[in-house]
């Protein structure tokens, strides 16, 4: 009798501490939902908050919009077309601007994206003739970068700015030398006899770099119709522009590469006659950063907990 008796409050003390158990991961997981929610609630708060700070930019007083040109121009970055262009139509509609500032500080990037943000701002120009559209450039403006600063009306630089390398390249490494010496065997399969083409472990073919040299040299062409369409006659008839060289900025004035030296500043003040400058650039802010890395951090922790809940 006595050893059932102990068996039984065996039991049932196996019973209490697994019901307590089960019972503190319940509450650890509600727990965890509730500060989620909290979380989300606060970065929604801070969403509208930058929200409307970005609206606000667009009433006041007559201003100089400014949109930012930085870095890399390529999907994803800063300065993708999307977020260009978006920046360029929120500036050109807002009835306060007086005058669109385009600030450069890019080494260049995708031809495709540059080429888009030109047409845009072709486009902007067109639909609001009473607004002028200049770009700035700051350290450097070189290949796509260029390719952006031609399409307004006139280009200010700094006399020790990079600007130019108006051509296209492509690049890459070759293998087969060090493949040979390790005894590597390349088996590639193909259904395309072109499908190959530019495989770093195969033999470079003379047919492939024929082509590749033809396509690039249709790009390079567009590139150098856009510089001749934005800049006309104020551009030197020499074929050294068009070589991918890159200069300073004072040798770009004496090319007919750029127009003057100013700053946005100045631009802002002396040229478009309104010394407040207003930033229409779209970038990724705090608030987005902070819900993009804790938001998925929060979210790992309680896929986690979950999941450990599930196991035990």
């Amino acid at each position: 009798m006595t050893e059932n008796n102990g068996q039984w409050e065996r039991e049932l003390v196996t019973r209490l501490a697994t019901a307590a158990l089960k019972e503190q991961r319940r509450a650890r997981l509600w727990g965890i939902f509730f500060k989620l929610l909290t979380f989300a609630y606060v970065t929604l708060i801070l969403l509208m908050a930058v929200d409307w700070k970005r609206a606000d930019v667009a009433g006041g007083k007559k201003h100089t919009a400014m949109v930012e040109v930085n870095g890399l121009i390529a999907p994803g970055t800063d300065a993708s077309a999307e977020k260009i262009t978006s920046a360029l139509q929120a500036a050109f509609k807002d009835k306060n601007t007086q005058g669109v500032v385009v600030r450069i500080n890019s080494p260049g990037g995708s031809p495709v994206q540059a080429q888009t943000i030109y047409d845009e701002m072709k486009r902007l120009r067109r639909k609001y003739p009473e607004i002028p559209l200049y770009a700035v450039v700051e350290d450097v403006c070189a290949s796509g970068g260029y390719f952006v600063a031609a399409g307004a009306d006139r280009i200010y630089v700094g006399k020790a700015s990079i600007v130019g390398s108006i051509g296209v390249l492509m690049n890459g490494f070759g293998f087969t030398g060090l493949m040979d010496k390790l005894g590597i065997e390349r088996r590639l399969i193909t259904a395309g006899e072109n499908k190959g083409m530019l495989d770093p472990f195969s033999p470079l073919d003379e047919k492939d770099r024929e082509h590749v040299k033809k396509l690039m040299g249709d790009i390079h062409e567009q590139f150098i119709g856009v510089v001749r369409e934005g800049r006309g006659k104020r551009l030197k008839d020499t074929p050294e522009i068009f070589s991918g060289l890159i200069w300073t900025g004072s040798r770009s004035v004496d090319l007919g590469l750029a127009d003057g030296f100013g700053s946005l500043e100045y631009v802002a003040r002396e040229v478009i006659k309104a010394e407040e400058i207003r930033d229409y650039t779209i970038s990724e802010g705090i608030a987005e950063k902070l819900a993009r890395r804790f938001g998925a951090a929060a979210a790992n922790t309680f896929v986690e907990s979950l999941l450990r809940a599930s196991i035990r």
